[in-house]
């Protein structure tokens, strides 16, 4: 708004409305002043304005701490830090699931989830056959490496996505049927951490987790 928009304004007396819905507290100091104040008042109002967070920062910020892990909740790097090769396809005693099942079961789920957020033409895999490997332990000498890699770009993707602005974590995703990107966030961390603590247990079960 130019200077002469101001005065024209203040004149006619709509500056006062104007200033009433934008922020009370510049209306009050303009209402009685002249022209050439209100416009000086009326740029500290937008420059105010404009510095203000958007509203869901804190919101986004407290998504990000739970996919980045940390907390009460193990990180992803911790868990399989120095995980030893021979032992990545082996299930200990009573328990359903080896360190490779868990892993790519994780790397899959996360996919899926953050493929459906992003991508209208995303089709999910089967539940739950192919939410799970095929088999015990890894394929191949680099399939570990590249399932823990792959996982690492779809928890940044989707960390991207949370931190974006211009994300509405609460809209409905239009192909869906009432999920958002703040549930589909949450899920993401929420699915992470159990599992996570899985590997944990799987860890200490085969005597190879950290003594703290």
């Amino acid at each position: 708004m130019s200077q002469d928009e101001v005065i024209a304004k203040h004149r006619s007396g709509e500056m006062h409305r104007f200033f009433a819905s934008q922020n009370d507290i510049a209306y009050l100091i303009i209402k009685d002043t002249q022209p050439i104040y209100a416009f000086a008042a009326l740029r500290f109002c937008e420059e105010e304005t404009s510095m203000k967070p958007s509203p869901d920062k804190a919101l986004r910020e407290h998504v990000l701490y739970l996919l980045k892990g940390g907390g009460a909740h193990a990180k992803f790097e911790d868990v399989i830090k120095g995980f030893p090769p021979k032992l990545r396809g082996q299930k200990p005693s009573g328990f359903p699931h080896s360190p490779w099942m868990l892993l790519e079961h994780m790397r899959i789920a996360q996919s899926d989830i953050l493929e459906f957020s992003r991508n209208a033409k995303h089709n999910s895999p089967e539940w739950p056959v192919d939410y799970w490997p095929k088999s015990e332990g890894p394929p191949n000498g680099g399939a570990w490496d590249a399932s823990v890699k792959s996982f690492r770009a779809d928890l940044k993707a989707m960390q991207d996505l949370v931190a974006n602005p211009k994300t509405d974590l609460f809209a409905r995703i239009p192909w869906g049927d009432g999920q958002t990107i703040l549930r589909e966030a949450l899920l993401i961390a929420d699915h992470n951490a159990y599992h996570l603590g899985q590997l944990v247990d799987v860890r200490r079960l085969l005597g190879v987790w950290p003594k703290q």
